[in-house]
């Protein structure tokens, strides 16, 4: 079928929006007609060339949408149902068959390598095989995703805010509700308060944290955490941020920490802003930690989430009014990628969505 789908052709290229080919769903397979998708950081890096990737590629990879046509053996889904897309998976690995997709054996080959489980690509243009992101490339008006990617959404919710919770949102809040875990009444940093940190930061706030600090350096992303819930915020080109938490914290400094910024060199400065039985979160590389003492650290992937399971629970938390996340997310027409592109860099958008 004719799809029109947004090209990378080369490293640090603007996306071009064009009309290609799209294959049909094969064994395993679901067609989704995409009503909008988030535009993440990973999304910007392998645009930049900073991830190792092959070219041209269609990108996108917080998908949202109905359910178009399903093929063979597929079970789950059925043409006309609202979901959302995640990361994939294979199903049968040691990772897999323990409960820990994210962990997945197959993780780069399958969200990273290009192609679609069988090795092949869905997408053509001009008869040449394009590469695709994370089995999806929903920068498109269709996508032809695995089964496994998928995730019911009720159709109360309006679509176009669901993406992001296949990737960022999910990210953030399962570093704090999956893997941290923070008790009611306890103090926690959060740094980068991107769409990342601000899930992470409001995944805080449900879980009953008293003591939410917030660490950025730009303005509006720390008025913002405020209304989401933070106690405090500290700009951290204007203060020493540990310096500022045992402050707040009257000496004792966090209990826990999440940095969101995927930046090596703001971890050891997180580290500083906890005391020695700490638990901290990182994305990202690890960097020069420094001292660790006693504290308890560990990287996360993907929130450590199962989609299936964890996704419905963001959305019904979302609808009680305890993850209030639409209000990070600005749209934008389809055609204005390369604009989202650039205000989600500058950090002028937390999350920008474009809408097909």
């Amino acid at each position: 079928m004719k799809i029109k789908a947004a090209v990378v052709y080369r490293p640090n290229d603007p996306y071009v929006i064009e009309e290609m080919d799209l294959d049909g769903p094969k064994a395993g397979e679901v067609l989704v007609k995409v009503t909008a998708c988030g535009y993440c950081n990973s999304d910007h890096s392998v645009a930049l060339g900073q991830f190792k990737a092959e070219y041209p590629i269609v990108l996108g990879h917080e998908g949202s949408g109905i359910v178009a046509e399903v093929g063979e053996g597929v079970k789950a889904f059925k043409p006309g149902d609202h979901v959302c897309m995640s990361y994939s998976y294979c199903g049968e690995c040691y990772a897999c068959t323990t409960g820990r997709p994210y962990q997945c054996e197959a993780n780069w080959r399958l969200n990273f390598g290009g192609r679609a489980y069988d090795g092949t690509s869905r997408l053509r243009k001009n008869g040449v095989e394009l590469a695709s992101f994370f089995n999806q490339s929903a920068f498109a008006t269709y996508s032809v995703t695995h089964q496994n990617n998928l995730v019911h959404v009720p159709e109360e919710i309006d679509l176009r805010y669901v993406g992001p919770l296949g990737c960022g949102v999910q990210t953030g809040a399962g570093a704090i509700l999956n893997v941290l875990k923070p008790e009611a009444g306890s103090s926690i940093v959060v740094a980068g308060l991107g769409g990342v940190g601000m899930s992470g930061l409001m995944a805080a706030k449900a879980c009953g944290c008293t003591t939410i600090i917030g660490v950025d350096v730009i303005e509006s992303r720390l008025a913002l955490a405020l209304e989401l819930g933070a106690t405090h915020v500290i700009n951290a080109n204007e203060a020493d941020v540990p310096d500022v938490v045992r402050e707040i914290t009257n000496g004792v400094f966090a209990n826990y920490a999440f940095d969101a910024s995927g930046r090596k060199e703001t971890k050891p400065i997180t580290v500083r802003c906890t005391h020695y039985f700490a638990s901290l979160a990182f994305i990202g590389p690890a960097g020069t930690l420094g001292v660790l003492e006693a504290r308890n650290i560990t990287g996360v992937i993907q929130g450590r989430s199962i989609p299936k399971i964890f996704i419905p629970k963001l959305i019904q938390l979302h609808l009680q009014g305890f993850f209030p996340f639409d209000k990070l997310i600005r749209f934008y027409d389809f055609e204005d990628i390369n604009k989202a592109e650039d205000d989600a860099a500058s950090g002028k958008t937390v999350k920008p969505v474009l809408v097909m």
